[in-house]
């Protein structure tokens, strides 16, 4: 009967999947696949389903509006502990977690009767976003693949750049077809019948361990606390960079989810009239993919510190074109900006890997993704409460003083690189 047992097993581990050293297509293809599923039915589900929401319940649209914002706070107190999560066992559980949590969430927001209701499925899809969305998805690729995990987040980017473009069509169809509450159990459903399963049966079970990859890290990226050392200048430059890191990446979140906000509205009271705004705001989307194919064709050249800088720069130099207000000049500020905000992205975590290399990476992505997330939520809404809508140019002159500080901390962090490590990927 054991004998029986044993190849009736040997004859079903044949049909599984066994993931092998060639197969980063396919965990490209399922995490591309996944991450547009999860950034269309959480971070951009209210961008068409908000006002159907607000007129079938009758809540003010604030209120509905308020939830994602209640996600995103609560995803960036929850993802110090993804990254802790992906650093024990690896992305492949977490990430079918997450496909179960943005499930449940999105079950519970089409079941809503009451705001109490709304905000708790919210705060269940916050907690979907922080293991379901690109910090969970960088870590697990670091961490299977070490320094040759750039590549890799680079081309997931590509694909996650499209996730609105899907998204937004497909919401809307499901809407006309089934009402708000429809769209919600489609998406539920998605998650479930093809997000998990394809984590589950198409990402790698076991997680390698690579070395840790970069000369320019000379403590780990410890996970729980600073690395334990007698040298207190190991300490003290490990916290530096740390903090270095987290600034240089929160500040840009604060620009680009401002910009997301309230760009259309900010042209229009710069003068340009509502077509025109559109028209401009829509250049954002291209770009940002734009910037990730200079990235893919060029990145591999410069150390990503470098990359950083040109980014930050790109940033810094559109929104001081928009800031002469000229209309010629308008459209390749966009463009500058949009091309800088997407090869942020892929830097967010290109960066750490390599100042610290993949030892304790997952857990630091987390920690450093919990003040992105918290700005990301707040910032909108401060913006939108403390500056008068009159003021179009004051609001460009404080995001373009964050950008120059943000090429100041992008700057600092390459005069932290060692000059062999910088010397040996831009030579």
């Amino acid at each position: 009967m054991g004998g029986e047992m044993s190849e009736a097993a040997a004859w079903a581990r044949r049909f599984l999947w066994r993931p092998r050293q060639g197969g980063q297509a396919v965990i490209i293809a399922v995490l591309g696949f996944t991450q547009c599923l999860a950034w269309g039915s959480s971070y951009y589900l209210l961008a068409v389903l908000a006002k159907p929401i607000a007129a079938d319940t009758g809540w003010p649209l604030t209120w509905v509006v308020a939830g994602l914002s209640l996600g995103l706070l609560v995803a960036g107190v929850a993802s110090p502990a993804m990254g802790r999560a992906v650093e024990r066992g690896g992305g492949r559980p977490v990430l079918a977690f997450g496909s179960v949590i943005l499930a449940l969430g999105l079950a519970g927001l089409g079941l809503s009767q009451s705001p109490i209701s709304y905000f708790a499925a919210w705060a269940i899809l916050g907690l979907g976003m922080a293991v379901g969305l690109y910090d969970a998805a960088f870590a697990t690729l670091g961490r299977l693949y070490g320094a040759h995990a750039r590549g890799l987040i680079t081309n997931l980017t590509l694909i996650g750049g499209f996730a609105s473009t899907a998204a937004w069509p497909l919401s809307a169809l499901l809407v006309e077809i089934w009402g708000w509450r429809g769209a919600c159990f489609a998406y539920a459903g998605m998650h479930l019948a093809l997000g998990l399963p394809m984590h589950v049966l198409l990402l790698p079970r076991e997680v390698r361990h690579p070395v840790a990859t970069s000369r320019a890290a000379q403590v780990p990226a410890d996970a729980e606390s600073v690395p334990r050392t007698e040298d207190p200048w190991s300490k003290r430059r490990y916290l530096m960079l740390v903090w270095m890191l987290g600034g240089n990446f929160t500040l840009q979140v604060i620009i680009s989810s401002v910009m997301s906000v309230h760009l259309l509205s900010m042209l229009q009271r710069l003068g340009l009239e509502l077509t025109a705004a559109v028209a401009l705001g829509t250049l954002v989307g291209p770009s940002q993919v734009g910037g990730r194919v200079l990235e893919v064709a060029f990145g591999r050249r410069f150390h990503p510190v470098s990359t950083a800088t040109a980014a930050s720069l790109f940033v810094l130099a559109g929104l001081t074109l928009l800031l002469t207000m000229h209309p010629a000049v308008m459209a390749a500020a966009i463009v500058l900006y949009g091309a800088g905000n997407g090869i942020k992205t892929i830097v967010k975590g290109t960066l750490p890997l390599a100042f610290f290399g993949s030892s304790g990476y997952a857990s630091l992505l987390g920690r450093l993704a919990m003040p992105m997330l918290l700005a990301q939520a707040v910032a909108p809404t401060l913006v939108a409460v403390t500056l008068p809508e009159s003021r179009p140019e004051r609001l460009l002159a404080i995001l373009t003083s964050l950008a120059l500080l943000n090429v100041l901390l992008s700057y600092a962090l390459r005069l932290a690189s060692p000059r062999d490590e910088l010397g040996s990927r831009e030579a």
